[in-house]
């Protein structure tokens, strides 16, 4: 019999979670830079203490299969009532299960949950075709490009908090 995934908080003083996030991160990103043919892609070269602080300033979620982390996501809401969600990561040989949406759902939960969000807010390059439609059937749509090199354009979407997204969230 398998084990279930769980999803909680990863606590800003976790250095296990941090450090498996960080090697979860280097392993899933690989094939962005791949795609864009860039290796110096931020999530690829971010620091564990850069990773760190990210954790205390904001909200990390990560999915575990036992203890390992096979999934994390990250988000914070500016003072504008705009929550920014990123990094969403999935190991590879868990993808295309629903987790990604499921850790999308949980996230929006937890930033959206106090009130202090009016609406979610990401972005992905133009070619990662996979996060985009994942993000597009969760209700997100574009609203901005902006071209950051000659080889990549970066495509925001965002979609509005709605109130009946989070009364069945617990």
């Amino acid at each position: 019999m398998g084990m279930s995934v769980t999803i909680s908080v990863a606590a800003a003083d976790d250095q296990d979670a941090a450090e498996q996030i960080l090697k979860l991160q280097y392993l899933c990103y690989q094939s962005e830079a791949q795609i864009y043919g860039d290796y110096a892609i931020e999530p690829l070269t971010q620091s564990l203490e850069s990773l760190r602080s990210e954790m205390a300033a904001g909200t990390v979620l990560v999915a575990r299969l036992g203890t390992e982390v096979v999934a994390s996501v990250r988000g914070t809401v500016d003072a504008d009532g705009t929550a920014r969600i990123g990094k969403l990561i999935v190991h590879p040989r868990m993808q295309r299960h629903g987790l990604g949406g499921r850790l999308l759902d949980a996230i929006e939960n937890r930033l959206g949950a106090d009130g202090a969000a009016k609406s979610f807010q990401l972005s992905s390059g133009h070619r990662s075709e996979q996060n985009l439609q994942l993000y597009r059937k969760h209700g997100y749509a574009q609203v901005d490009t902006e071209r950051v090199n000659e080889r990549l354009t970066r495509v925001t979407l965002a979609k509005d908090v709605t109130a009946e997204a989070f009364v069945t969230s617990a």
